[in-house]
């Protein structure tokens, strides 16, 4: 719980690296730059289990000569029989590089509409209470495509959260919604989707295996579209490389390793509400280090989107005398 926590307040204050990063770079260029060091930051981990599991290979068989060999050939055999009865899609997907790959795919369509929505939307705050809508649809997502049950509070939350969102964003009838918005609420899908398949795939795979490929996938997108489209610019990373360095270890080297890890211990809709915290630091770093202020409206929003992300995850917290077997 800790890390999914600390995970939170790491995301919260990236938003305003991510705002500051866009005044001098492009989406893609900075999501490229971030995404390579925090792949990167991995490295020496990943070199240091290597080496640790070497030594614990070279141990393991020099203790395991004395083992019979046909109780090996009988296991041997239950493995390969196993694995051909597996249907293909089955064992494609408990591959850890087509994990890695596929949560890759997804984490870079979330990053860049995100950073997309930063830039038309200059505003942390914002930002972070319109991602943070992925709370309440983690529980609904779960239960259209994986058949989870949900309860009626996740459909009270829903209208509070839209109710909240009209309050935020809406200010002057519906010509008022930007493009920044929608992009944000199409973030907030996509990282609910991100949430679901690491706990439907990830538990197999080692974190820091799986967050190092979904880092790599991502890196390499967003390199080859920011030079499709021209926006390689180092001048702009060399202004910029304070938000990029907090941007590329703290949010994506540490907090989505963080994240991986913690839910291999929590539940998707706990974890959900745990990362949900990252609106209100979003919100306090956006007001100390940009100088953000809402109005009363926004703040009632805002507050509005939070609870509802709170009531979306009350069926896991309440008490077993209050649950429905």
């Amino acid at each position: 719980m800790l890390a999914l926590v600390l995970t939170a307040l790491i995301w919260g204050f990236a938003f305003v690296a991510q705002v500051q990063g866009m005044d001098s770079m492009s989406p893609l260029f900075f999501n490229a730059c971030r995404f390579t060091l925090g792949a990167c930051s991995l490295v020496p981990i990943l070199l240091w289990q290597r080496g640790r599991k070497a030594h614990g290979n070279r141990q393991g068989s020099d203790a395991g000569e004395a083992v019979d060999a046909e109780s090996h050939a009988t296991v041997s055999d239950v493995t390969r029989s196993q694995q051909s009865t597996m249907p293909f899609w089955q064992s494609l997907l408990a591959n850890p590089v087509v994990v890695s790959v596929l949560c890759g795919i997804i984490l870079f369509t979330a990053s860049t509409l995100q950073q997309y929505g930063i830039l038309y939307g200059k505003s942390a705050g914002r930002a972070g209470f319109l991602t943070a809508l992925y709370i309440v649809m983690v529980p609904l997502l779960a239960f259209v495509f994986l058949r989870r049950r949900i309860g009626l509070p996740v459909f009270v939350a829903v209208a509070m959260s839209i109710i909240g969102f009209y309050l935020l964003c809406i200010t002057d009838g519906f010509g008022s919604i930007g493009l920044a918005d929608i992009l944000l609420v199409f973030t907030a899908a996509l990282f609910a989707a991100h949430i679901l398949v690491i706990d439907e795939l990830g538990a197999k795979v080692d974190a820091i295996v799986l967050s190092f490929g979904q880092f790599c996938t991502t890196a390499v997108l967003s390199w080859a579209g920011s030079m499709v489209e021209g926006s390689v610019d180092w001048s702009g990373a060399m202004h910029s490389w304070m938000p990029i360095v907090y941007a590329g270890i703290g949010s994506v080297g540490i907090a989505y390793t963080l994240q991986v890890v913690g839910q291999q211990w929590v539940p998707p809709t706990r974890a959900s509400l745990l990362m949900s915290l990252e609106s209100f630091f979003s919100a306090v770093g956006g007001a100390i280090f940009l100088g953000e202020v809402m109005t009363p409206r926004g703040y009632l929003g805002c507050a509005l989107i939070f609870f509802g992300t709170l009531l979306a995850q009350a069926p896991a917290k309440l008490p077993k005398f209050l649950r429905k077997d």
